[in-house]
């Protein structure tokens, strides 16, 4: 027999609830021997492009034969409830509105997709509003404890799922158009723009960039960790996630100093004639 699967389990719940408790305890009682390894509870409310990049990006420390709960739904009830398996052999569980997409992508694309339906797994619905401890969780527990995804509803074509797309940098020499797609609490600001973005325009040798918003424009140096830059300074550096992301040396906040949200709009250009 083969052994229990782990559970990575994400969610915008917040932690000062019992929410993400009673998911543990449904999980637990169902396939008791499956770790639970709580990725994050503080995606930012109902922000599911945000909730995807997080899981998408959180891919390569994610062991292959997990099974991943997803769980940030501005439409609780409304949406499929779907369980997803890759051709990598990772499964993903959670709303049909995108929040797994990018992460499906990234674990090789799918092989097989159910809407969660099948009465010996769902559970009698306690409270439409929280739905989570009654569909998605032992779906979750039952794919870890070695059910076939196929007994868990009826097959759906993966054609019709949800994805969440990112926009795409434009680039021309020298100069870059891109927008923020994520922050944190440290103020630190996520660009959709990647390594190989930057030498596509001729920056990825400058040793400071221009960074050019709606309300105003700095100069960032490039540096490799947070420590390269003095109190307050601005600077650019790639984060573990792999997004070029603004920062300012601690304890100040990038994203306040600029006066950045999501989907906001950022230029950059080379400070030393790269480009």
């Amino acid at each position: 027999m083969s052994r229990p699967r782990p559970i990575v389990f994400v969610s915008d719940f917040g932690l000062g609830n019992e929410w993400v408790g009673i998911c543990h305890s449904v999980m637990s009682g169902i396939s008791p021997q499956s770790p639970i390894i709580d990725l994050s509870h503080l995606i930012r409310p109902l922000e599911v492009a945000s909730g995807a990049l997080l899981i998408a990006d959180s891919v390569p420390y994610i062991p292959q034969d997990a099974v991943i709960l997803g769980v940030v739904e501005p439409n609780v009830g409304k949406d499929r409830e779907i369980a997803v398996e890759t051709t990598s052999g990772r499964c993903f569980v959670g709303p049909d509105n995108g929040l797994l997409s990018l992460a499906w992508e990234a674990s090789g694309g799918i092989r097989a997709a159910v809407e969660i339906t099948s009465a010996d797994v769902v559970r009698p619905i306690h409270a439409e509003s929280f739905r989570a401890p009654d569909t998605f969780c032992p779906a979750t527990a039952h794919l870890a404890a070695g059910t076939p995804i196929e007994r868990l509803g009826e097959g759906i074509d993966p054609a019709t799922l949800a994805v969440v797309t990112l926009a795409e940098p434009e680039i021309e020499p020298g100069r870059i158009c891109c927008e923020v797609i994520d922050f944190n609490r440290f103020g630190n600001v996520q660009l959709n723009v990647r390594p190989a973005d930057l030498a596509a325009a001729g920056l990825d040798d400058a040793t400071g960039l221009r960074v050019e918003a709606l309300s105003g424009a700095v100069e960032a140096k490039r540096g490799n960790t947070y420590a390269d830059f003095d109190a307050g300074e601005y600077g650019v550096l790639f984060d573990p996630r792999g997004w070029l992301t603004i920062v300012r040396g601690n304890p100040a906040s990038a994203l306040d100093g600029l006066g950045l949200a999501l989907a906001a709009p950022v230029w950059l250009r080379g400070l030393d004639g790269a480009g």
